[in-house]
């Protein structure tokens, strides 16, 4: 697979998610401006992904300052403006708070030395990613077994992350263990990633998998075609609520209408310990524009309202388990902090 995103010389590169999988195009971020917009307009998205981005935007930042003077509140400046980019996912603002951390701890050394210390940790940042995603796959597949079907929604994988993948490196690790699977991507309206992003990751891996549009899940369901439900996560409440790509809550009610498990992979960063429930996270609206076209080509009267919320919210009682790195969460949830890095 090709990396989501790098660090490399002093710049960041991002695959563009935008053009997959028509064509495998990398952008690259000198500044932490551009790391923003990169965030704001999809080119990177994913909630594990979108943090790794964050840390390495603070750390492309803290590289173009000259004056120690200026320090702090041009640090603050380019928090403030990754915070800005996308409201829901909660790994963006645990990654700008371990970056804020490290700044604090540091700020009296040598400018050349926090500048490297800065860069050290969005690097250890990127790396605890990867390690912990395949923690969540290991504890994650022995929920699936040998001759399965699983259905998943949006893009969950190594372009969500910094590589492996949360809902997709459970399937991955399962297909690696030499079980037998069959994959529904739901196509995940109105961006499609799992039309465009996950099935490309799965067909790269020989992982087979069948694309469906998003009012089939029911169906299919209703057949005995189905026989789990997997998503990632963009933020999690303490008491287990989960807000996700929209469609999630959905295919939640009807797994648990037929009686199907429904399964949540993300790492503990995901969890916001700040709210008590799923009311108090916020849901991002998207631009209208994302529901009125499809590429290029406009579906709707150009006078028709649209809504267009990116994320909904899936209760605790509709989940079975929250697959973790730490190991697998069984309801009723209740989490508690969880101090120091995820390793």
């Amino acid at each position: 697979m090709l990396p989501t995103i790098k660090w490399d010389r002093n710049k960041v590169i991002i695959i563009d998610q935008r053009k997959l999988p028509e064509e495998e195009i990398f952008v690259e971020c000198k500044d932490y401006e551009q790391v923003a917009e990169a965030i704001e307009k999809m080119v990177i998205r994913g909630a594990p992904a979108i943090g790794v981005a964050a840390a390495f935007g603070v750390a492309l930042g803290i590289l173009s300052i000259e004056e120690i003077e200026s320090l702090e509140k041009k640090f603050l400046e380019i928090c403030q403006r990754l915070e800005r980019t996308r409201p829901t996912a909660r790994n963006l603002f645990w990654a700008l708070e371990r970056m804020r951390n490290v700044f604090d701890n540091n700020k009296d050394l040598p400018l050349p030395q926090l500048k490297q210390k800065m860069i050290d940790e969005a690097l250890i940042v990127e790396k605890e990613d990867i390690e912990t995603n395949k923690k969540i796959g290991f504890w994650g597949k022995e929920l699936i077994k040998n001759g399965q079907s699983i259905l998943t929604h949006c893009n969950a994988g190594e372009l969500a992350t910094a590589g492996y993948g949360t809902a997709l490196g459970v399937i991955r690790a399962a297909f690696s263990e030499g079980k037998r699977i069959q994959v529904y991507a739901a196509e995940t309206r109105p961006l499609l990633q799992g039309a465009r992003l996950t099935c490309w990751e799965l067909d790269k891996d020989n992982i087979p998998v069948i694309l469906i549009t998003d009012n089939m899940a029911g169906f299919l369901m209703q057949k005995g075609k189905i026989s789990l439900v997997i998503t990632g996560a963009d933020r999690i409440a303490r008491n287990g609520d989960t807000a996700n790509k929209i469609g999630t809550y959905s295919l939640a009610v009807l797994a648990k209408e037929h009686g199907l498990p429904f399964f949540v992979a993300a790492p503990l960063n995901t969890i916001d310990y700040n709210l008590a429930d799923g009311s108090q996270i916020p849901i991002e609206e998207r631009n209208p524009e994302e529901v009125r076209k499809i590429g290029d080509r406009c579906l709707v009267l150009p006078h028709i309202k649209v809504y267009n919320p990116a994320f909904d919210l899936t209760p605790a009682d509709y989940i079975s388990a929250i697959i973790t790195e730490k190991g697998i969460v069984r309801p009723p949830f209740e989490f508690r902090e969880f101090r120091g890095h995820n390793t």
